[in-house]
């Protein structure tokens, strides 16, 4: 079955870390460009970042700049979100999507993007 399946969601501490892994199945992520995005509730669906595999172009949001990064797993064929010093505001549910992109860079608009996983949620709290 062709899909992505993001893992590592939960609770965490604000000023804690946390690492989420966007896992595909079914392809090989080579050539396509992943964007991992929130959603928070009433809320619309937010970039973070994103890599262009066959580049190896990154881009990140202001929001995140500095504290999130992004990263090639080749081995688990997965996309990897490294989350450090969360705060309350970054609690959400959070998606990746893939894309076959034919520009350098990658979007962080999430129109697009045609494959989505299910999300996984994270909420920062003491």
């Amino acid at each position: 079955q062709v899909q992505l399946v993001e893992s590592g969601g939960g609770l965490v501490q604000p000023g804690g870390s946390l690492r989420l892994s966007c896992a595909a199945s079914g392809f090989t992520l080579d050539g396509y460009s992943i964007g991992w995005f929130r959603q928070a509730p009433g809320k619309e669906r937010e970039g973070l970042t994103c890599i262009n595999t066959r580049t190896g172009f990154l881009r990140f949001a202001d929001s995140v700049m500095g504290r999130f990064t992004i990263s090639r797993d080749h081995a688990k064929n997965a996309v990897d979100l490294q989350m450090k010093r969360l705060q309350p505001d970054d609690t959400a549910a959070y998606y990746c999507a893939s894309v076959k992109y034919a520009e350098f860079g990658c979007p962080l608009n999430n129109n697009e993007y045609d494959r989505w996983g299910q999300g996984t949620q994270v909420t920062v709290s003491s």
